[in-house]
């Protein structure tokens, strides 16, 4: 039965009631209006018939007269906030709208002139902060905080003498921080993190807040030096990371501070040689954090007098050589991480004093003896891989890794005899361990006679290897690296590609590529580290000088590779992938996303990638020392001229890189090869072990596996031919001359055959027999055999027993012999003719640390 008109008048009358309770033009009118246009949900804390000063989240004057105080944070509201309500609130005082899903501001929002606090964070309001900013000269606090807005910070944050609190972090700012903000001398707290903003600090930044407590840049892109935070005698919070300061971190270092963030910049120098006792009080540390800067030396003298210190994080510098540091004395220290700073020696057993540890990470150094027997109750995340421990793990330690969240040991030559982990365990975190379990590789898998004079022979070998080390480290000491020939290429700057069009064409020596691009900026550029940088095609377009042939650094099986310098000093190679590709562009961006994800010491990191047209470009680091093609066989990279190499020695270039390790250099060492074998097993490894599903290279070869400025090798190219479909595997088919498994040789009738990590060992048994003979796979000369191939004659001389006769004259004498000889046996077992008595990768990693020179004396 309907309602009836009577009926339905109430119905209305009951709906519109909250509105009609409230007198027009007073502030609950205000109030509920802005409340309900705002799509807030009924609830009984928001009875509008009762007073406003009774509402939950409404504050009003001692009279309780007018609103001062509004906090509506976490409601659900949603939309643009419309005009004549809450900027209607003459009288407001602090307002909270936070962690709503807000999308813009009333027009007359900017007359509460009376407002003290302000608090608009986690919404979605876009577009630019007005100088409207500037009526608020009464603000105390502001927090815009993890919001969309762009464009400049405006100077009108000048007139806010009265802030004390300015939170900006986690929006889209850029250019540089405004003058204005030095007017504000009350701040106590500024956070302007995660923004996209450059330029250097203000002249006067560090001076100009004497109550500064807490200051957060970190996430931008300002450049600037120590000096710039020189003056901040009240500090207590710096966070400065992921930006470009340089210099020494002298004038950092505060005597207020308790928590200093300098990590992922560029500051340099000898941080032991700083004098800290008259500038700094090691008493107030709680967290310090100096991880990927470029500082030298040795660690701080003073670091045992942070006794209250929680966080250390020297990780990823440019250290001296040194023992582990002494920080028995640091007992409350939770989380430590030295990994990458050049360690020396034993871990000391002093460390189980630090009882409060959870995070310990001493990766990647040079580590010996074995690991302690740690009785660290709270450890959590456990991590010494790529050092040179031996004996076994701890049984107290194995026991409690079940209860962790993280552990790698692996790349050691640890013992572990445990069964009771899983094989994605062992395969994550014991790679490389010595065992009598089926991890990494059991050299007892593949029989060999044992020698009659294998103790003399042994014997023999660590002598020779010692007194090679010696020779070795005497030369380095006395020797310096060559200066290398400066690649100069005229860059186009950012502001003359605004308004270039296309569509682009570029010229190879062997092909002609186009990018169907209609204008330049509106292509987008991925950088996976700095997504808020907006590069374009415009920028490789500049970076490449237009792709000229002066940046051309390669031309491989996917297209050519370009050198560039992107904007912020980003060094890349620029590899064009002009085949064209069976995805759709949202297929590839997925597939170089999930290549981006890929993190391997061993391999070249995706840095980032552009989709021009039907061209997908893909943005590598670019690895100084170039690749193992230009070492063996031809003349180092990006030299075109046919001068004589042969008397070159090492000099230091202004990067400390060393840029050229062939002839009388490290290339001819047999303990350096080994290091560039065993570097890049680990790498296929990790493709066909460690990924899910593994992934196959399908094109490996020489020019394949490059250095970077450490001189450690790194596999590219990897996962590039799944772009292309399977129209590559074709391609494959006719192959890399020199590099084809005889698989793909045969005829072969119906589909084409695929490729399986059995042809990436085959390939990689090629790269081995060139390490050790220094030939190229095919046109070489073999003596004794015309017309052979690398592998042929290679294999025909192991057969024989006479490996010896295949070995590099230019690394005789710098190693033992019968490791050479070991290791081409390790190559003939790889390029075995069947894929099925080829070994696994895994295995080929064991193999080759079983005969893995002696490094530590």
């Amino acid at each position: 039965m309907g309602l009836g008109f009577f009926g339905s008048v109430l119905v209305l009358t009951l709906f519109f009631r909250p509105l009609v309770s409230q007198q027009p033009n007073t502030d609950g009118f205000f109030v509920s209006d802005f409340l309900q246009n705002m799509g807030l949900n009924s609830s009984t804390a928001y009875n509008f018939s009762t007073p406003v000063c009774s509402w939950q989240g409404v504050f009003c004057d001692a009279k309780q007269e007018n609103v001062i105080g509004l906090s509506a944070s976490g409601l659900g509201l949603s939309g643009l906030i419309p005009d004549t309500t809450i900027g209607k609130l003459r009288n407001l005082q602090s307002l909270d709208l936070s962690n709503n899903k807000i999308t813009g501001l009333p027009s007359d929002f900017w007359s509460l002139g009376s407002l003290k606090t302000l608090n608009l964070s986690y919404n979605q309001i876009s577009g630019n902060l007005p100088s409207n900013i500037g009526n608020f000269g009464l603000l105390e606090s502001l927090d815009l905080s993890c919001n969309n807005f762009s464009w400049n910070i405006p100077e009108a944050l000048s007139s806010l003498v009265s802030l004390q609190v300015l939170k900006l972090n986690q929006n889209g700012y850029e250019s540089s921080i405004p003058m204005g903000i030095l007017n504000c001398h009350s701040l106590v707290s500024i956070d302007l993190s995660s923004n996209n903003l450059a330029g250097t600090l203000p002249d006067g930044f560090g001076a100009a807040f004497p109550k500064l407590k807490s200051l957060n840049l970190a996430g931008n892109e300002i450049t600037g030096r120590d000096s710039d935070f020189s003056g901040m005698i009240s500090v207590v919070y710096l966070n400065i990371s992921g930006n470009q300061f340089q210099g020494p971190v002298i004038d950092v270092f505060q005597e207020s501070l308790e928590v200093i963030d300098l990590s992922q910049n560029q500051f340099q120098g000898h941080i032991s040689k700083v004098n800290f006792s008259s500038t700094f009080n090691w008493s107030h540390l709680a967290y310090l954090d100096l991880s990927e800067n470029q500082l030298s030396g040795e660690f701080f003298n003073n670091l045992n007098q942070a006794q209250n210190l929680k966080h250390l994080n020297l990780a990823h510098n440019r250290f001296s050589k040194q023992q582990f540091p002494q920080i028995s004395m640091l007992s409350g220290l939770e989380y430590l991480n030295l990994s990458e700073t050049n360690l020396i020696g034993h871990i000391p057993i002093e460390i189980s004093l630090l009882s409060n540890l959870r995070t310990l990470d001493l990766s990647k150094n040079h580590l010996t003896s074995h690991i302690p027997l740690l009785s660290i109750k709270n450890l959590q995340e456990f991590d010494v891989s790529y050092n040179n421990l031996s004996g076994e793990i701890p049984l107290s330690l194995i026991e409690k890794l079940p209860w962790m969240e993280r552990f790698n040991f692996s790349y050691n030559n640890l013992t572990l005899c445990a069964s009771d982990f899983t094989p994605e365990t062992l395969r994550s975190a014991f790679i490389g361990s010595s065992n009598s379990c089926p991890i990494a590789a059991n050299p007892g898998l593949f029989k060999r006679k044992a020698s009659k004079h294998r103790g003399l022979k042994l014997a023999l070998a660590l002598t020779l290897s010692m007194v090679c080390l010696l020779a070795g480290l005497l030369f380095l000491a006395f020797g310096c690296r060559r200066k290398t020939r400066m690649w100069v290429v005229k860059q186009n700057s950012y502001k003359e590609e605004q308004n270039v069009s296309g569509p682009f064409s570029f010229q190879t020596d062997s092909t002609t590529w186009v990018a169907d691009v209609k204008h330049a900026t509106s292509v987008p550029v991925v950088i996976f580290e700095k997504p808020l940088l907006n590069f374009t095609f415009a920028d490789l377009l500049s970076a490449t000088s237009h792709f000229d042939r002066g940046t051309l650094l390669a031309e491989g099986r996917f297209g050519p590779v370009y050198r560039g310098f992107l904007l912020g000093g980003i060094h890349v190679a620029v590899k064009v992938l002009v085949h064209g590709s069976t995805m759709t562009d949202q297929e590839a961006a997925r597939e170089l996303e999930y290549l981006g994800r890929i993190k391997h010491p061993n391999l070249v990191p995706l840095t980032g990638y552009c989709l021009a047209g039907e061209q997908r470009i893909a943005i590598y680091d670019y690895m100084e020392n170039g690749n193992l093609q230009n070492l063996l066989h031809d003349l180092p990279l990006g030299v075109q001229t046919t001068e004589d190499w042969s008397t070159d020695t090492w000099e230091e270039d202004d990067n400390n890189g060393i840029q050229n390790v062939r002839s009388e250099g490290l290339f001819t060492t047999w303990r350096f090869r080994h290091k560039v074998a065993l570097g890049t097993a680990r790498a296929f490894a990790y493709l066909h072990h460690g990924c899910s599903p593994p992934i196959i290279h399908r094109d490996v070869k020489a020019s394949s596996v490059y250095l970077d400025s450490n001189l450690e090798p790194r596999l590219s190219d990897f996962g590039l031919a799944k772009i292309f479909g399977h129209g590559l595997v074709d391609e494959i088919a006719r192959g890399s001359p020199g590099y084809v498994p005889p698989e793909f040789l045969q005829p072969e009738t119906g589909s084409p055959r695929a490729p399986t990590p059995k042809s990436d060992v085959y390939g990689f048994g090629i790269i081995l027999f060139e390490l050790i003979t220094g030939k190229k796979p095919i046109g070489d000369d073999y003596p004794e055999k015309k017309e052979a191939t690398l592998v042929s004659w290679v294999r025909g001389l192991v057969r024989k027993n006479q490996g010896s006769r295949a070995i590099d004259p230019k690394i005789h004498g710098t190693g033992p012999e019968i490791q050479m000889e070991e290791a081409l046996k390790i190559g003939y077992l790889c390029t075995a003719d069947l894929p099925s008595k080829r070994p696994s990768m895994q295995q080929v990693v064991g193999l080759l640390k079983d005969i893995e020179p002696v490094t530590q004396l």
